[in-house]
């Protein structure tokens, strides 16, 4: 996937700094980690964006910060220049406009993300999450709407399309915050999973009509989200 830039560097090393001051600090981690309470009752809005830089341990983080560095050059190759990209010539990539996206994407991934969480979960003060994944599923999902034939690696080990990996993905996404399966923060999955796709399909809309039947396969999971919120919202 080629070297990876300089901007996707300085996301994984600032990830890797905050969480690592987290692992040794814990009034550190308190303060901004992402907590529904403190959120809305003290009004203390920058966890929606600290918390995506904190990490529960080293694997969390490892993990989170390989998948960034496996998509970061696709996603900065595709919104430097949709058509080159997709096509395959990429002579007039404009790149600092790919950075600038991709940086935007995980940033405003991490915020949709937890601010899904706090919707999701504004009954429970004491919820309580942080990561990067909203984020890096904000990169992940907007490389799928992108080239959802590309091969990805279940487990690390099984072939499988990106769009089969996508709605397996986002269903068990729903039905795990559904049904508050394992410690995971389904909710900011979710959130960063739209914020990606969203800006695919927002700054290139013509991928609608190259991979319709991919992002309306992707789509039906989010659908199912959407009566869900609403349906909890009328009780």
């Amino acid at each position: 996937m080629g070297d990876i830039s300089i901007v996707a560097l300085g996301v994984i090393g600032l990830n890797v700094l905050i969480s690592w001051k987290g692992f040794n600090d814990h009034a550190f981690f308190d303060k901004y980690k992402f907590q529904v309470g403190s959120i809305l009752h003290h009004k203390e809005y920058y966890r929606i964006l600290s918390s995506g830089f904190l990490h529960v341990d080293f694997t969390h983080l490892l993990f989170n910060m390989l998948t960034l560095y496996f998509f970061a050059n696709p996603v900065i190759g595709f919104f430097a220049s949709p058509e080159g990209f997709l096509f395959g010539d990429f002579s007039g990539a404009k790149l600092n406009v790919g950075y600038g996206m991709f940086l935007l994407i995980f940033l405003a991934a991490v915020i949709g993300g937890n601010l899904l969480s706090l919707l999701i979960h504004k009954k429970d003060n004491y919820y309580s999450a942080v990561g990067a994944s909203g984020g890096v599923t904000g990169v992940l999902f907007a490389a799928i709407a992108a080239f959802p034939e590309m091969e990805l690696r279940l487990f690390f080990a099984i072939p499988i399309p990106a769009w089969i990996f996508a709605i397996l993905y986002l269903g068990y996404s729903v039905y795990g915050m559904k049904t508050n399966l394992g410690n995971i923060g389904h909710s900011a999955h979710l959130g960063g999973a739209i914020v990606g796709m969203l800006a695919t399909i927002i700054y290139y809309p013509t991928i609608l009509q190259i991979n319709t039947y991919y992002i309306i396969g992707m789509i039906l999971p989010l659908i199912v989200l959407f009566v869900m919120i609403m349906r909890d919202n009328r009780k």
